[in-house]
């Protein structure tokens, strides 16, 4: 009687584990990624926002601002995953990603402390992998942004705004728009002079200038070649940004501190290229070939 016990439980066991092996290997667990799959016709951003709010108080030498990425697509999505960068004073300042399946909603929040006068730039990527079948795969994407002035002075109330309402907030923002300006000029320039690059051939824009672009082509492209060159930028944003700047000798380096990506667009419609300074003020240049 005790052998046959063992033997069926000997069974349960050894069936149990060729379950977990079947579903091991051929029944994958989605990974986290950022892949350009066809834009899908029929899915959509229900939703889409960067929100950057400010608690106006301090506590202990430092203020507090609010920074939330939140987005709903209007169906199910195999795979949702939203990305983020928030840049203070044109530097990486944080980074924020979540992802999960079988979902339509993403909310992702993280207070920040800060001190001084700054200029706070958000911009974010919103992104659904749609499976209609085993053979098709298509995506949704979108972006948001949103940016904050905070002043914190000796000479002037502490306070926040997104357009100057009077003439204190527009001396500030004149201040702060120069300081991050400051940080691209000298971003292109080093970037420029360790490449080689001639500029003339090239439109640039701010990464976070590229919302823009969620309903109008970049030009001269359609707007659909426009949705694959934002679709591939972003997947190589977070494969070579996000996690970790690669260096030419191969190494790795945390992106926080980096500039603001500058997007070089090539007018011969060829390639684009991403040119960063890092916290340590050395230039990395990412190349993207446009497949279109």
């Amino acid at each position: 009687m005790k052998s046959k016990t063992k033997k069926v439980l000997f069974v349960v066991l050894a069936t149990f584990i060729l379950i977990i092996l079947y579903l091991m290997i051929y029944q994958p667990k989605a990974k986290e990624s950022i892949i350009f799959f066809p834009i899908d016709e029929n899915a959509r951003f229900l939703s889409a926002d960067t929100l950057l709010t400010f608690e106006g108080k301090k506590k202990k030498n430092h203020y507090q601002t609010d920074w939330k990425i939140t987005s709903k697509l209007d169906q199910e999505a195999y795979l949702r995953q939203d990305i983020g960068f928030l840049y203070i004073n044109g530097r990486l300042h944080g980074m924020m990603n979540e992802w999960t399946q079988k979902t339509d909603q993403i909310v992702e929040e993280k207070g920040l402390k800060g001190k001084e006068s700054s200029l706070l730039q958000g911009i974010s990527f919103h992104y659904a992998e749609i499976h209609q079948n085993e053979d098709e795969i298509t995506s949704a994407q979108r972006m948001s942004s949103d940016s904050l002035y905070v002043i914190d002075s000796n000479f002037s109330q502490l306070n926040s705004f997104r357009e100057p309402e009077n003439a204190s907030e527009k001396e500030w923002k004149i201040i702060l728009d120069k300081v991050t300006n400051q940080q691209m000029d000298f971003a292109l320039e080093k970037g420029l002079q360790q490449s080689g690059l001639n500029l003339d051939q090239y439109d640039t824009y701010l990464l976070t200038e590229m919302t823009q672009f969620n309903d109008k082509p970049i030009p001269p492209f359609t707007i659909e070649q426009t949705a694959k060159i934002i679709g591939n930028l972003w997947e190589g944003l977070y494969k070579n940004y996000f996690l970790g700047l690669k260096k030419e000798d191969g190494t790795n380096v945390n992106a926080l501190g980096s500039t603001i990506p500058l997007i070089l667009v090539s007018k011969d419609q060829s390639h684009l290229y991403v040119l960063i300074i890092t916290h340590s003020n050395e230039a990395i240049t990412l190349k993207q070939i446009i497949s279109i």
